[in-house]
C-alpha cells in the first residue's frame, strides 16, 4: 500500500473514531468524502485564503471533527448556514446529513465560488451556495416560510446573529451558534425577544479547547415575563 493510501486510510480511521467519540453516525464512504473536501479546502486555500488554519492534521480536527460535534444537537429541518467561508459547518453537515436542504451564504464572492465548486465536486445536491449580505438577502420563494435551522461558526456575536437573521427563521425554528469558550458577555448582551434555550459544551476529540453550541429561540411577540 502506498504512503498515501496508508495516510488516508488513517485519516479515515481517526475521523470515524472520532464520530463515535461525539455520537454521530459516520460511513467509511462519508469520511472519505470528508477527506475529499479537505483535499478542495487545502488547495483552494492556497489562492483564496479560506482559513487560517493550514496543517492537514489541524485541519482535520479543527474543521471537520468540530463541525461534525453539533450533529446530534441539530433537529430535522432545512438549515441556512451563515457566514459559511470555507464551508464550516456547512458543507461536513451536508455531507453527514445528505437529507436535510441546506443554504450556505457568504459575502465574499470567492469564497462561495468555492463553495459551489465543492457542492459539484462532492455531488453535495442538497447544497445551495449563496453570495450576498445575509442583512439585505431575500428569501428565496422555495424557502418562503424560513430555516428551521440557522448555524453559525466563527461570525459575529450573537446578538448581531439573531438580530440580522430572525426575519429568515421559521415560526418555530431556532439559531445554532457555535462559540470557543463560554461567551457570557455575549449572551447578556442577547435582547429581550431572544431566548437561551440551551449552551452545550461540546467535546471534540484531539482538539484541546473549549467549544459551546448556543441554542436560541425567538420568543413569541406576545410573551410577558413576570
Amino acid at each position: 500500500m502506498s504512503e498515501f493510501a496508508n495516510t488516508r486510510q488513517s485519516e479515515i480511521a481517526q475521523l470515524l473514531a472520532g464520530a463515535v467519540q461525539m455520537g454521530v453516525a459516520l460511513s467509511e464512504a462519508q469520511a472519505g468524502k470528508l477527506l475529499d473536501y479537505l483535499d478542495l479546502l487545502q488547495k483552494w486555500n492556497k489562492a483564496y485564503n479560506l482559513t487560517a488554519v493550514r496543517e492537514r492534521s489541524a485541519m482535520l480536527t479543527q474543521h471537520l471533527l468540530d463541525s461534525l460535534a453539533i450533529v446530534p444537537h441539530l433537529p430535522p429541518g432545512d438549515l441556512l448556514d451563515v457566514g459559511s467561508g470555507g464551508g464550516l459547518p456547512g458543507i461536513p453537515l451536508a455531507i453527514v446529513q445528505p437529507e436535510r436542504s441546506m443554504t450556505l451564504i457568504d459575502t465574499v464572492g470567492k469564497k462561495v465560488a468555492f463553495l459551489k465548486q465543492a457542492a459539484m465536486t462532492l455531488g453535495l445536491k442538497n447544497l445551495n451556495a449563496v453570495s450576498d449580505r445575509i442583512e439585505s438577502w431575500a428569501l428565496p420563494a422555495n424557502q418562503a416560510g424560513g430555516f428551521a435551522l440557522i448555524t453559525a461558526r466563527a461570525y459575529a456575536t450573537l446578538a448581531t446573529l439573531t438580530g440580522q437573521t430572525r426575519r429568515l427563521l421559521a415560526e418555530k425554528g431556532g439559531w445554532y451558534a457555535m462559540k470557543g469558550v463560554f461567551p457570557d458577555a455575549e449572551l447578556a448582551e442577547l435582547p429581550s425577544d431572544v431566548a437561551i434555550k440551551a449552551v452545550i459544551p461540546l467535546r471534540v476529540p484531539d482538539l484541546g479547547a473549549e467549544r459551546h453550541l448556543v441554542v436560541m429561540v425567538p420568543t413569541a411577540p406576545n410573551l410577558k415575563t413576570h
